[in-house]
């Protein structure tokens, strides 16, 4: 006689432990989701990249032409503004142009470069470089992160200071090609300056860029070459067509400037004071603003207002951010700690921001912890003074 036995159940996997917050752990469940829901989502459609940014060059520049040349005061501004708000959508296609893959779009680099970068003196490699390292999961909101400053950590008046200093970019983006780049073909020293110093956009003082990488080189030399030439054509037009071209155009990419730093500045919580942090703690530290509100689409357009959403998911282009938030927002594994990081709006993140700035943390001041208090964002870090 054969004695049969009923085979063992298989054993059943615990559920994974609840995400702690711990700023060195992970949510491995968000990760996941954000992974498998998002797969199908990562293509970058031409059919809407190209439409996008031509339109909002092409809006950008006839208003500015049209302020330019307007008979009235309150038509020059009105027109300024239209300007402002078009041109600053069309630059920050800078953002994707570092993300996208050199295939996935042929000929829109240069396109940009050509339309966009040069004109506004802002060409991508001033981004490529210093963005990818602000994505890096070990430099994050280190002080290696040309794109981190603990702001919510520093002085009160360190939050003007830093919007107020974007007033003066587009000079300083006119003297740095228009007389620096032609002086540094002269003086080595001074051209090797300009790149560590003036050629990454980048909020961190303490950071210095390296050489570029030989197989980047020839191209960032031409596009320096053309902004260069453009800055030199900038000031010789105040001899040859007077000052006011110069100076409205100016004024609309201050107002373009100052816009896009008061998006950074509430694009991160800017909470780490230089640890290492996990990926789920970078995206706690950096801010979604999603619907229902549409304002936000016009401070933080091209997908910038899923910040938090495009650090979990760097390379899905902007156009996808929001089905990406629709389906993480919907899954039940993920939405607890992926809705931890939306936000209203910009003034509550002002507020928040200033607020942190005005209180001394757990009722001790920074330097009584051990850490080095900061004190503005001119600031030199001591360990690096």
């Amino acid at each position: 006689m054969t004695v049969t036995t009923a085979p063992s159940p298989a054993p059943v996997a615990a559920p994974p432990a609840a995400y702690s917050g711990a700023r060195d752990e992970d949510d491995k469940a968000l990760l996941r989701a954000a992974a498998e829901l998002t797969r199908d989502l990562g293509k970058a459609k031409a059919h809407i990249y190209w439409p996008d940014m031509l339109g909002s060059a092409a809006v950008g520049y006839a208003a500015l032409a049209g302020a330019i040349f307007a008979p009235a005061l309150w038509l020059t501004v009105v027109l300024g503004v239209v300007s402002t708000l078009a041109l600053y959508r069309a630059l920050l296609f800078i953002h994707e142009l570092t993300h996208l893959h050199r295939d996935a779009l042929p000929g829109f680099r240069t396109t940009w470069n050509l339309l966009v970068g040069i004109p506004m003196l802002t060409p991508s490699f001033m981004y490529e470089d210093g963005h990818t390292i602000h994505h890096s999961r070990k430099r994050y909101g280190t002080p290696d992160d040309p794109e981190y400053l603990p702001l919510a950590l520093m002085k009160p008046w360190s939050l003007p200071l830093f919007v107020l200093i974007a007033l003066l970019a587009p000079l300083g983006l006119v003297l740095r090609y228009g007389v620096l780049a032609p002086l540094g073909l002269l003086i080595p020293p001074l051209r090797r300056l300009n790149w560590a110093r003036f050629s990454t956009l980048a909020i961190n003082p303490d950071f210095r860029r390296r050489p570029a990488d030989p197989q980047n080189k020839l191209r960032f030399v031409l596009l320096e070459t053309g902004a260069a030439i453009w800055g030199v054509a900038l000031i010789a037009s105040l001899i040859v067509i007077g000052w006011r071209p110069l100076v409205v155009a100016l004024a609309v990419f201050s107002a373009v400037a100052v816009l896009n730093q008061l998006r950074t500045l509430v694009a991160h919580l800017w909470e780490n004071e230089g640890e290492q942090m996990s990926v789920t703690a970078q995206y706690l530290d950096t801010v979604n603003v999603p619907p229902p509100g549409h304002v936000a689409a016009l401070w933080a357009p091209v997908g910038l207002r899923y910040h938090a959403l495009h650090h979990l998911l760097p390379s899905l282009p902007y156009h996808s951010l929001a089905e990406a938030h629709r389906r993480l927002s919907a899954h039940e594994g993920a939405q607890v700690t992926y809705g931890r990081a939306h936000y209203r709006g910009m003034a509550p993140l002002i507020g928040r921001i200033a607020c942190s700035t005005m209180r001394r943390r757990d009722g001790v001041p920074a330097q009584e912890r051990g850490r080095p208090e900061r004190n503005g964002p001119l600031e030199r870090r001591p360990e690096q003074a």
